[in-house]
């Protein structure tokens, strides 16, 4: 699959995800003409677009050093530009977490540098993100390929410092220097990186279209920044995991696979790939073609059977071929260095499931919405379908008939006024239950057991203190979820009792309440569990101690549960505050559709010239209904099952948005 083709898919996965946006749009401009729309579903709708507008397909390259894993980037993405955009020469290596991605938001190219000396800060890089002035600051001329690549050398650019200064930054320890352990003594100077992590914003087509390319460091110092593991590539849609073909899996890479690859829970086995790079040092013109292929098979399969995996996740591939290939336009090079295998995986299998996640996210918050209001759409037709069989078997019908009806109405409206006063206790007994819960989840419950926990650590910054503090933190927070989960479901049964109550005795539209679960939360938090295990048993963890890196490390572990517990509070007080809105407007729409038919009732009972006008009221009415029923099913269908035929999809998204707002 030539490169051009994979920049087809992701141009049409942006096109998918333009039209998404339009749909949604038309949604909401529904709501707003209708004066449907509640402050929390306007919240809610405003959050999916900026989620949809600010996607991104982050896949991050992960290899110990000179795996290739910068030339295969240039090989994959890049090619077009006619030479190496990023650094890639022998000898020459990735020192810091690069991410290149196109900033819509910046007018210019450019490239921002963290320094190392911000490791002394309790701050993580994603805090340094939102605050620009920490970053040295260089702008790129696009049109300039040498000012790009010498301006882009210096993410691999490194210094010599002091011993006592390495050790502070925690980027020195005798127990990982081949030098101590070659000669017993310490250096007195030691190599560090310049820069802590670098952030790349480039105006190439891929990576305008949400691409984003994340290229890491070596195994040290994966260990030594332990956002990468907790956060950076938790979040990547794929990870690639770079070996030489002609070393095969080495020690160090099998700690980085176990420690920092597979150890990446909740990422599906499909999104981690093996690329077995530099098979063009297998080739060998004194071999047979198929010996030579055989060589390379043999392999794929030793390390397929290594990892654990299957070796169909195993891309042998010759990235500096495939680079120089694509330069000069030669295919059958291009078809040796077998790119196009991984190229073919990545646009047919990682962008379908991306599209898949944007799908689910989708259904989740706005799919909701829409359901609701097509649910209440439908109960307006229905009930406005039955008053008009009523009023149509009134005529000829005398005053009696029409009297026994309305008695009947006032019978019905009392007993249904009756069971609104009873929703309000059941409101009441629902805000008690919630106050429960998110008192559970409040921030100052968990800074309440974070301060415990430090308090156990702060004599111990060890191995040792690490285990008994990631024991105490760990054991608190789970036990408060359980707790959530336990007020979660109480309230879950409370709020379909109710529903029930009124779909039975009032034939209410049978809507299923929004669900909350705690079950992501709990998977996250037993995700970061596994790391910090992951982390505590690394042979570089055990073997140095680092009171620096396990501090560094705990101080990770607890902003991302923080950011955990946060999130679960947001969406657990939001859905509490929606969760009775979808009964709450059956409850006003059916008394004041109970009202307006004791109204007609009575008018028809003086007169009876008010009976074909309201008649022909409700008739308009209900056309009106039925135009309301279309236009939101058509959105429905586009959010529920997204068409990814760009002719197909931009018909119907045309129809949706002219019909949506009729």
């Amino acid at each position: 699959m030539q490169q051009d083709q994979l920049d087809r898919r992701l141009k049409n996965y942006t096109q998918w995800r333009e039209k998404l946006i339009h749909n949604v749009q038309a949604f909401q401009e529904w709501l707003e003409i209708h004066q449907l729309a509640s402050s929390e579903q306007e919240f809610r709708i405003f959050e999916t677009l900026e989620a949809l507008r600010k996607d991104r397909l982050t896949i991050a390259f992960v290899a110990e050093f000179s795996r290739g894993k910068t030339e295969l980037i240039n090989a994959l993405f890049f090619a077009h530009f006619g030479q190496r955009l990023l650094p890639s020469e022998a000898g020459r290596t990735t020192m810091c977490p690069t991410e290149l991605f196109y900033d819509h938001d910046a007018p210019d190219a450019y490239i921002r540098l963290l320094p190392i000396e911000t490791r002394l800060q309790d701050k993580s890089i994603a805090d340094f993100k939102l605050e620009p002035i920490h970053w040295n600051h260089t702008p790129l001329n696009t049109s300039d390929p040498e000012q790009v690549a010498q301006a882009l050398h210096e993410v691999i650019r490194t210094r010599q410092v002091p011993l006592e200064k390495a050790r502070k930054l925690g980027l020195y320890d005798e127990a990982t220097d081949p030098g101590f352990k070659a000669t017993g003594k310490v250096p007195t100077q030691v190599e560090i990186p310049c820069w802590r992590h670098a952030l790349v914003n480039f105006p190439h087509d891929l990576l305008k279209q949400g691409l984003v390319v994340l290229d890491t460091p070596g195994l040290n110092a994966m260990g030594s920044e332990p956002e990468l593991t907790l956060s950076m590539l938790p979040a990547a849609q794929a990870i690639l995991f770079l070996l030489g073909a002609d070393t095969g899996v080495t020690r160090s890479d099998m700690e980085m696979w176990e420690h920092h690859v597979s150890a990446v829970r909740g990422k599906a086995g499909h999104n981690r790939l093996v690329v077995l790079n530099k098979i063009d040092t297998l080739w060998d013109e004194l071999k047979a073609s198929a010996a030579v292929n055989a060589s390379i098979e043999s392999q794929r399969l030793s390390t397929a059977e290594q990892l654990d995996i299957s070796p169909d996740l195993v891309f042998p591939i010759s990235a500096q071929k495939a680079l120089l290939a694509k330069i000069r336009g030669d295919k059958k090079l291009l078809n040796n260095s077998r790119i196009p295998e991984l190229e073919d995986y990545i646009a047919n299998t990682i962008l379908p499931g991306k599209q898949e996640i944007i799908r689910n996210n989708l259904v989740e918050h706005v799919g909701g919405m829409v359901d609701e209001n097509l649910a209440i759409l439908e109960s307006r037709k229905s009930e406005t379908t039955k008053q008009l069989a009523e009023l149509r078997s009134l005529r000829g019908k005398n005053a009696d008939v029409i009297m026994h009806l309305m008695s009947k109405s006032r019978e019905e409206q009392a007993a249904y006024l009756r069971n609104v006063e009873s929703f309000q206790n059941s409101r009441r007994l629902l805000q008690n239950q919630a106050r429960s819960m998110l008192d559970a989840l409040s921030m100052e419950t968990l800074d309440r057991l974070i301060n415990k926990t430090r308090e156990t650590m702060t004599h111990s910054w060890t191995t040792g203190g690490l285990k008994r503090g990631m024991e105490t933190f760990f054991d608190g927070a789970r036990d408060t979820m359980d707790q959530v989960t336990t007020h979660s479901e109480q309230t879950r049964m409370l709020i379909r009792a109710t529903y029930k109550k009124f779909h039975e005795e009032h034939g209410l539209p049978q809507i299923m309440p929004k669900q909350f679960s705690t079950a992501r939360f709990s998977s996250d938090l037993e995700r970061l569990y596994q790391e910090a295990e992951s982390f505590r048993r690394s042979p570089v963890t055990a073997a140095t101690g680092q009171s620096f890196v396990v501090k560094k490390f705990f101080i990770s572990l607890v902003s991302h549960t923080r950011s955990l517990f946060y999130k679960a509070n947001q969406d657990a007080n939001a859905w509490l505050k929606e969760v009775m809105n979808p009964l709450v407007r059956q409850i006003k729409e059916h008394k004041a559709t109970m009202e307006k038919r004791l109204e007609t009732l009575r008018r028809i009972s003086e007169s009876r010239d008010t009976l074909d006008v309201r008649i022909k009221e409700l008739d308009t009415g209900l056309r009106a209904t039925k135009r309301q029923i279309d236009a939101l099913q058509q959105i429905r269908h586009t959010i529920y099952t997204p068409e990814t035929d760009s002719s197909k999809a931009s018909v119907a998204i045309t129809q949706t948005a002219e019909e949506a707002i009729i």
